[in-house]
């Protein structure tokens, strides 16, 4: 049994301590946070004397003592208190206030990972179920040296309890834990067109999740490219993300921090409202935002940086309805990619079936589509199984963008059908019940790399996706079927359009508008004419009427035989009531 799965073992038990006095799905807001604490106590541990003398020095003499702290504890953080962990413990009787006194010691950076979990909160419910001492002094007895307990072990028990927390709730699960093969196959595909640079010795790339939640998608991001059997255990991976929910920022801190990142890099608010890396540019971008959420809250904010900055801010092509704000996370995404000359940059996007069709023509969300295909940075959509997610069964897909396509991409989205490649969960967790095996995601990302037709993939012109949208009139006539002439505004002296006749024709992109409408319209109403002026271009993928396959019925003969069957069953039942 490896350390970590040992370590994990032991930080689980205090499971025990809790139970009676927490409910399950409220364990981790103790044992996460602990977790943090006591790892920041070992990793501070051999520098605290000389800490606490050069903290005594610089403020007596005024200055700032943050630079001269951090070169001392040869970390990004350090903590001021004369106390620790064990010596918190030495005065069981002030077990509370002297924990308090060590947090708020910590540097400010990462001060805030222990106000987002409600720390003080845990401490002071702890303490009235006589169970803070206990709890504390198991966790004083865990050695998280980092010479003993190595970065990425820690990485893998922290990730293995969010895991489990999650999973007690289904609640916390689907708001905040996207299940972990399904991040596996985003970033397979999100580093699969870049394979070949990534595997360079020393090489640095930059990745974003915009949705962050407890930081799933980059820690697995990590592990495939930089982990001990990674694609290059010798590449660095700078992470970067924000989340708006408390606790899973906490989480996602904390995890950041025991991994030896950068927690700068993490930041808390809503990035729809307030975009906490503007300005950044990155090398991927990742990210599951929540599905057909309404981005209510952000809409000043969002409406006066698309009117005030247009396609210099994040949001140009357009604004989608209220009711779903997936297509806005997208573009904040695309905002965010690494300029082709330096680079460029990728995308692995989970969103639901929404963003692929609503809205017609001219609308916020058919906008948003044809700037993204007309600028040719959608390279494949992927259909996932239904039931993959804790909190909902419906369709979801995977879209794949760059801005530096490789040649036979180039003007090319390919579609991939992947809604049958799953196996069943042996335990349902909320509404997953189907999960993606090793060889699923090997079937995915083949046929993603390939780039070839057949049965789960289809490969098109981007324009396919695109049609007119005219408005057909006919003309108003009175009661003897005469034809009225408008007398005002732009049409005085034409035909008056009839607003109960007026309809409207999709026209494929690359058809002629005038071919179409005297082929299909004019046979029908030969006094049909076009309005000009409300012709629309519009973008829509409509997935799954790629893929459709035909089933004829069943044969009568059949039906007839299974009818009788019925029939005489029925007759037999009702027989026997008489009986």
């Amino acid at each position: 049994m490896s350390n970590a799965t040992n370590l994990s073992s032991f930080i689980w038990s205090v499971a025990d301590l809790l139970r009676g006095s927490y409910k399950q799905s409220d364990y981790g807001k103790v044992i996460l946070p602990f977790t943090v604490l006591r790892r920041l106590d070992c990793i501070l541990e051999p520098t605290k004397d000389r800490v606490l003398e050069e903290f005594k020095k610089r403020t007596s003499e005024g200055v700032d003592p943050t630079p001269f702290l951090t070169r001392i504890a040869k970390q990004t953080f350090y903590n001021s208190s004369p106390l620790d962990l064990s010596k918190a413990l030495a005065e069981p009787t002030h077990i509370r206030s002297n924990l308090l006194s060590y947090i708020n010691g910590f540097s400010s950076n990462i001060g805030d990972i222990f106000e987002k979990y409600e720390f003080d909160a845990q401490i002071e419910k702890l303490g009235s179920a006589d169970l803070l001492y206990l709890v504390s002094k198991k966790f004083a007895e865990i050695d998280l040296h980092p010479d003993r307990v190595s970065n990425t072990d820690m990485g893998l028990v922290f990730e293995e309890l969010i895991r489990k927390f999650a999973e007690l709730s289904n609640e916390t699960a689907g708001e905040h834990f996207t299940p972990r093969e399904v991040i596996r196959l985003m970033v397979d595909l999100l580093f699969h067109g870049d394979n070949e640079a990534l595997v360079k010795p020393g090489v640095i790339r930059t990745l974003y999740d915009p949705t962050a939640g407890t930081g799933g998608m980059l820690s697995i991001a990590e592990e495939y490219l930089t982990g001990a059997n990674g694609l290059n255990p010798d590449a660095t991976l700078i992470v970067s993300g924000q989340e708006l929910n408390p606790e899973s920022y906490a989480i996602c801190k904390g995890d950041m921090l025991i991994k030896g990142q950068d927690v700068s890099n993490i930041k808390f608010g809503d990035t729809l409202k307030n975009d906490g890396h503007a300005g950044a540019k990155f090398d991927y971008g990742l990210s599951n935002p929540p599905f057909g959420v309404e981005w209510k809250k952000a809409e000043k904010e969002v409406k006066d940086e698309h009117e005030r900055l247009g396609f210099a801010g994040r949001f140009g092509p357009g604004l989608p309805r209220i009711s779903d704000g997936s297509l806005l996370f997208l573009l904040h995404l695309i905002s965010k990619m690494r300029e082709p000359e330096k680079g460029g940059g990728r995308i692995a996007i989970v969103l639901n079936g929404s963003p692929l069709f609503t809205g017609g023509a001219g609308s916020g969300e058919s906008e948003i589509r044809k700037w993204v295909i007309e600028q040719d940075l959608l390279e494949s959509i992927i259909s996932l199984p239904t039931d993959m997610f804790y909190n909902t069964g419906i369709s979801t897909y995977i879209w794949i963008l760059s801005n530096h396509k490789c040649k036979e991409r180039k003007g090319k989205i390919q579609l991939i059908n992947a809604s049958n490649f799953f196996q069943k969960m042996r335990k349902i967790l909320g509404e997953k019940r189907k999960e993606l095996g090793n060889s699923d995601i090997e079937k995915i990302v083949n046929n993603y790399g390939s780039f070839e037709q057949n049965e789960h993939s289809k490969i098109f012109n981007s324009q396919e996706f695109g049609y007119t949208t005219i408005t057909v009139e006919r003309p108003l006539r009175d009661e003897n079927g005469n034809v009225i002439i408008s007398t005002k505004g732009k049409t005085k002296g034409k035909s008056q359009a009839d607003s109960k006749l007026r309809d409207t024709e999709n026209v494929p992109l690359g058809e002629d508008v005038e071919d179409y409408f005297k082929r299909e319209v004019l046979p029908h109403a030969p006094d049909a004419w076009i309005d000009n002026e409300k012709t629309k271009i519009g973008y829509e993928i409509p997935f799954n009427r790629h893929f459709y396959v035909f089933e004829p019925p069943r044969p009568l003969v059949d039906i007839d035989v299974e009818l009788k069957q019925t029939t005489d069953k029925i007759l037999e039942m009702i027989k026997g009531l008489s009986a």
